[in-house]
C-alpha cells in the first residue's frame, strides 16, 4: 500500500506561504471579487462613449485581469526558480 497523504511527485514537504504567494493570491482574487460584487456596478450611469457603466466596467476588467494574472504568474515563477537554485546549491 502506498501513502496517499502526499501528492504524486512531491517530496513530502508542506506548501509554504510566503509574502510572494500572498501577493500572487491577492492579484488573482481581486478581479474575482470585483466581478462577484454586482451591486457595485449594476447601474447605467456614468456612460462612456454611449456605453452604459455596467458593460464598460466589466470590459475594463478584462485587461486588468490579464495584467494581474501575468503579474501573479511571473512572481510565482521567479520564486520557484530562486527556490530551485537555492535548493540545489
Amino acid at each position: 500500500m502506498s501513502d496517499t497523504s502526499a501528492s504524486p511527485g512531491s517530496s513530502g514537504r508542506r506548501p509554504v506561504v510566503t509574502p510572494t504567494r500572498v501577493v500572487a493570491a491577492f492579484c488573482l482574487i481581486v478581479p474575482f471579487v470585483a466581478m462577484l460584487w454586482v451591486g457595485s456596478y449594476a447601474k447605467v450611469e456614468p456612460d462612456f462613449i454611449g456605453i452604459p457603466f455596467f458593460y464598460w466596467y466589466q470590459m475594463l476588467w478584462v485587461p486588468i485581469s490579464a495584467v494581474l494574472t501575468s503579474v501573479a504568474y511571473v512572481i510565482v515563477r521567479r520564486e520557484q526558480r530562486a527556490r530551485k537554485e537555492g535548493g540545489s546549491a
